[in-house]
């Protein structure tokens, strides 16, 4: 019985940690960020070669170059249901998503670019010893992916683009199991990277009166980790057996397709604003199967329901010029948790997220942008649960991330 019990707890592990239900990262350009994150309608630079590829073609530059980081300053805190006082909080090591574009004009109506980007990842670590670490410890994941494009424009005011994405990805990730060896609690870990393909499509509409759209669909990408390393510490020898050493485990970790849509329109030759939706496609995580390479009695291969929703975020954001050389930035948007209600874990708390931004480009030279953001995201307090092991709490998080990015144009 207490075989089974582990088993079922290495089971939620998996389950939770492949997935992270909200690691999806937008932070892809400073200028962007610091308007809330819209991008697709906009056709600023080579960052629509990841926004949207349409726009691409519009850009004004013949060469474009540009890169950044941002650094991801998070925080979670969990209290347990009453009546206990219970509380926890992480320890996280700062994210740094990082992103570059390049993009030549061929001719009048062909560019060419290529984005390198991490927009999936996630690093969280609870306190040692808190209450849920039979279900999380420790995970950090990320997915880069690298993005050479075509952009055609059609008329004056259309242009059409695509891009070929190419993937890479990699998990690591710890709980403890109840368990007690020489060394105290029994410890899993699993660790494994794949690589796979997609593509990232777009349309731009650009008119002389100021007003812009676009509308782009990235796909989604299955990252099938077909042999992830097991690897279990501290385990009694008298349970050995159960656990063997060098052990591997098949399973998928879905980065979900993406519809987005922008409108802007420039006011005035130095005021712009605009918005955007961004439709996700998180019911890729419907269910996840694992395929153990070496099974035992107490360590079955699975197939396992999520059943998480496709979410809307909305988002919201302006552009000042205050002379040449100075421009300011600031942005809003709502990003609503996808997470179902009966089956919320915190391996990546998936809160609805209220967020504000903002930032600003100075310009000492010509040709050379130095891009500076600040977002700050607010994860909304609620009450949740995880039905199959009744462990539940209230969760809220917190987020800020400053960003730098340099830009280049001829």
């Amino acid at each position: 019985m207490r075989q089974s019990i582990i088993t079922a707890a290495l089971f939620l592990f998996l389950i939770n940690s492949a997935d992270a239900g909200g690691y999806q990262v937008s932070l892809h350009g400073q200028k962007q960020i610091g308007m809330g994150l819209i991008g697709t309608s906009l056709h600023l630079d080579a960052s629509a070669a990841f926004y949207n590829p349409g726009a691409l073609a519009m850009i004004p530059q013949q060469l474009s170059i540009q890169g950044g980081m941002s650094g991801i300053f998070a925080s979670t805190a969990f209290s347990q249901q009453q009546p206990s006082l219970y509380q926890a909080k992480t320890d996280n090591t700062p994210g740094t998503p990082f992103y570059f574009y390049t993009a030549y004009r061929i001719s009048d109506r062909l560019v060419a670019g290529i984005a390198v980007n991490a927009p999936y990842g996630n690093s969280l670590s609870w306190e040692e010893g808190w209450i849920g670490r039979f279900l999380i410890q420790d995970i950090s994941l990320r997915a880069i992916t690298i993005q050479p494009t075509l952009s055609y424009r059609i008329t004056e005011s259309l242009s059409v683009g695509g891009g070929f994405v190419y993937a890479n990805g990699n998990v690591d990730m710890q709980r403890a199991l109840p368990l007690h060896g020489s060394e105290g609690e029994a410890s899993v870990g699993i660790e494994g990277g794949t690589a796979n393909y997609g593509f990232n499509i777009g349309v731009q509409f650009s008119h002389h009166s100021g007003l812009s759209a676009g509308l782009a669909y990235r796909s989604r990408i299955d990252m099938e980790v077909d042999d992830a390393d097991v690897v279990f510490g501290n385990i009694p020898p008298s349970l050995s057996g159960s656990f063997p050493a060098g052990n591997s485990v098949a399973v998928s970790l879905p980065l979900p397709a993406n519809l987005d849509f922008g409108l802007s329109y420039q006011f005035t030759p130095d005021f712009m604003a605009g918005i955007a939706l961004n439709y996700v496609f998180w019911d890729a995580y419907d269910e996840l199967s694992f395929d153990f390479k070496t099974n035992t009695a107490n360590l079955h291969d699975s197939s396992n329901p999520r059943h998480y929703s496709n979410t809307l975020i909305a988002r919201l954001g302006a552009q000042y010029r205050v002379n040449e050389g100075l421009y300011v930035r600031a942005g809003s948007y709502f990003d609503p948790s996808p997470s179902h209600e009966d089956y919320f874990s915190p391996e990546t708390p998936s809160l609805d997220n209220l967020a504000f931004t903002g930032g600003f480009s100075y310009i000492p030279i010509p040709n050379l942008s130095i891009d500076i953001s600040l977002l700050y995201v607010m994860g909304m307090e609620k009450e949740m649960m995880y039905t199959p092991e009744n462990f539940g709490g209230t969760y809220k998080s917190r987020a800020v991330i400053p960003g730098l990015g340099i830009s280049y144009s001829l």
